[in-house]
C-alpha cells in the first residue's frame, strides 16, 4: 500500500460537478493499493498515519498528530500511485491490486482511520474527481507499507 499524505488546512473533492466531501484541517490521504496487499498494510498504514507527528506544537515543531489536534481525513483512492514509468513513455499499472480488491482496501482504510476517532471522508472509487487542497506548510509525505521509501 502506497500513500502520500498532504497537511492541508482544507480539502475537497468534486464529482460531476458536485461537492461530495470537504474537511477543514486535517490530511489529505491519496491511497494507492497493490496487488499483494492485506489487511496487515491496511492496519499498518493507519496506525501509522494517525500517529504520523506533523502538525505544528506551540513551538512550530511538527510533533503533533491528527489525533491531537482533533483533525479530519479525506482519503482518495489512486491507483496511479503504482505507475511505473521506468520503461518507456506510457506508465505500467500492473503492480496495482485490480478494483475489487482495492475498493475493499480502501473502505477497510478509511474504516480504520474513523475506528480511531478521526473524521474521515472519501472520493468515489473508480470515479474521475476534482481533488481541491490547501496544502499546509506544504508538508507532503510519501508512505508504503512494504517500507521501500
Amino acid at each position: 500500500m502506497r500513500v502520500v499524505v498532504q497537511r492541508v488546512k482544507s480539502a475537497s473533492v468534486t464529482v460531476d460537478g458536485e461537492r461530495i466531501s470537504e474537511i477543514r484541517q486535517g490530511l489529505l490521504i491519496l491511497l494507492g493499493v497493490a496487488q499483494e496487499d492485506t489487511s496487515a498494510d491496511v492496519d499498518y498504514m493507519a496506525n501509522k498515519i494517525a500517529n504520523l507527528r506533523i502538525f505544528e506544537d506551540e513551538e512550530g515543531r511538527m510533533n503533533r498528530s491528527i489525533l491531537e489536534i482533533r483533525g479530519e481525513a479525506l482519503v482518495v483512492s489512486q491507483f496511479t500511485l503504482y505507475g511505473d514509468c521506468r520503461k518507456g513513455r506510457r506508465p505500467s499499472f500492473i503492480a496495482a491490486a485490480r478494483p475489487e480488491k482495492a475498493d475493499g482496501l480502501y473502505q477497510e482504510f478509511m474504516a480504520a482511520i474513523a475506528k480511531m476517532e478521526v473524521p474521515v471522508q472519501g472520493g468515489v472509487f473508480q470515479a474521475m474527481m476534482d481533488v481541491e487542497l490547501i496544502n499546509d506548510g506544504p508538508v507532503t509525505i510519501l508512505l508504503d507499507s512494504s517500507k521501500l521509501f
